[in-house]
């Protein structure tokens, strides 16, 4: 027992109400303890978000390039699986491995292109954070994820990693990409974003380190049972083509590449991101203050992201104002 008048303990998880993680977001849900709302799931999203856009640009690039480096593996896995089951006409056996480097992302907190068109999007929504500063994680991201793939296929393309039969089953995977229809590929890739930005969202509903790596599993596979397309492993593809000699680096990023970009990012924004902000009527976790909505100025040609009232900025990072004092 306390002695009188000594401070309750803190929980371990560092906020004063043991229902509530450090930055406010909520560790279990409101009417029931171990399902969240769709307001709940978009705080703890939102929470996520400003710990990603507030990152230094070169902290983002090399996890994005851990992460690239990640899907290296999802593509040598493929590839090999192909080549030991050729009998496989159900495309259900090669796709098996396929979800292995997104649970190493997933779990291991590196950063992906597709998950960012969920957590960083939704700061922009709510007009916290500007819509620079989401074009500045996206590249930062981006690039580090498209630099892990090329140094995974230059690897895969000049070394004996790759036994022959899996080298020609990678050839294979990726000739079908290119050989695809510019919006067909679109169109898969939409699908394929939107599974990916979905999983991060249900990844967000969920509490336990099993259920996230069912999910991860059961979503990621869907995409190559299905023949979709997702942009970090494609360009893998698309790198490795170029570096065997099989298709010029032009013709394999505007013909394979590109749209699948496209598509993912379609997808994760407008078919994830836009349709549960439009069901959120409370999107910020009961943290350290209040945020004040940038002007639309500062939100459209500014990197500024809105701090919470008692946060002091931070002057080493991206900029970042205060909400105290300032009109919206």
């Amino acid at each position: 027992m306390s002695a009188p008048g000594a401070a309750a303990p803190r929980p371990a998880n560092g906020h004063p109400d043991g229902d509530r993680a450090r930055s406010g977001a909520p560790a279990a849900g409101k009417a029931v303890g171990d399902r969240f709302s769709t307001d709940e799931i978009f705080q703890r999203v939102v929470a996520t978000a400003d710990e990603e856009v507030g990152s230094e640009s070169l902290r983002l690039y090399l996890s994005g390039l851990a992460a690239g480096f990640a899907i290296t593996l999802t593509f040598f896995v493929y590839a090999t699986t192909k080549a030991a089951f050729p009998d496989d006409t159900a495309g259900l056996v090669a796709p098996l491995l396929y979800p292995l480097g997104f649970v190493y992302i997933i779990m291991g907190r590196y950063q992906l292109y597709t998950e960012n068109t969920l957590t960083p999007v939704t700061l922009v929504l709510t007009r916290v954070a500007s819509v620079p500063s989401l074009f500045r994680v996206w590249v930062a991201v981006l690039a580090g994820n498209l630099t892990g793939a090329l140094v995974g296929a230059f690897v895969l393309a000049n070394t004996g990693v790759f036994s022959p039969a899996a080298a020609a089953a990678a050839v294979e995977i990726g000739a079908r990409g290119v050989e695809t229809p510019w919006w067909d590929l679109v169109f898969k890739a939409v699908f394929a974003g939107w599974l990916v930005a979905g999983l991060v969202w249900l990844e967000h509903a969920v509490r336990d380190s099993i259920s996230r790596v069912v999910l991860i599993y059961l979503i990621i596979f869907t995409i190559p049972a299905t023949g979709l397309y997702h942009i970090v492993v494609s360009s893998a593809d698309t790198f490795y083509l170029v570096f065997t000699g099989n298709v010029d680096l032009f013709v394999g990023l505007w013909e394979f590449a590109v749209p699948v970009l496209v598509g993912n990012t379609i997808g994760g924004v407008f078919l994830v991101t836009l349709l549960n902000y439009g069901q959120t009527a409370d999107p910020f976790p009961d943290g350290d203050g209040k945020r004040r909505r940038l002007g639309l100025r500062e939100w459209l040609f500014s990197l500024q992201i809105s701090a919470p009232e008692s946060e002091t900025p931070d002057p080493t990072g991206p900029e970042r104002v205060a909400a105290r004092g300032r009109g919206g």
